[in-house]
Formats: structure tokens, C-alpha cells, sequence
């Protein structure tokens, strides 16, 4: 199963907010910064990373559904969905 690209562009745009704020952090950590400011930035882009994994599964589990030749069952989708828990 492929993903659609047009469907994935909210994905897409968050995990490259994520790539700029993981380029923040590595700037932030050389650079010495305060490490509540480093902190927070690391968090903020685990959690866009965490919203594009879901995105990108709950597309899929959707495309799989309505695909009548899914090669995808219930225990992929699954094994997929928890590796992001």
C-alpha cells in the first residue's frame, strides 16, 4: 500500500517543523544554551514528530479499509500503530 502524497501534506508539514526545531536543538546544545529552552524545543518537536506518525497510520489504516486488494491485515496495522506508543 502507497500513500497518497496529497493526503500526507499535513504530515509532511509537521515533520518538517520538526526537522527545524531538531535543527534548533543541535544549534541550542552547541551553542550552550539554557537547558529549559533546550527542553522545550526537544519537546515540541517529539510531539510533532509523534502527530505525524499517527497521521500517517491513521491514513493508512483508512486507505487499507476502503483498498480491496489490501495486503495489510489487522496485525500489521496494529504492530504498526503500537511501535508509536
Amino acid at each position: 500500500m502507497e500513500l497518497d502524497a496529497d493526503t500526507m501534506k499535513p504530515a509532511i508539514n509537521r515533520l518538517k517543523r520538526a526537522q527545524g526545531q531538531l535543527n534548533a536543538v543541535i544549534r541550542m546544545l552547541e551553542e550552550g544554551s539554557d537547558c529549559r529552552a533546550v527542553v522545550t524545543q526537544l519537546s515540541a518537536a517529539s510531539k510533532a514528530i509523534d502527530r505525524a506518525g499517527f497521521s500517517i497510520i491513521a491514513t493508512g489504516l483508512e486507505q487499507c479499509l476502503k483498498s480491496e486488494d489490501s495486503t495489510a491485515d489487522k496485525a500489521d496495522m496494529e504492530k504498526l500503530f503500537l511501535s508509536l506508543a
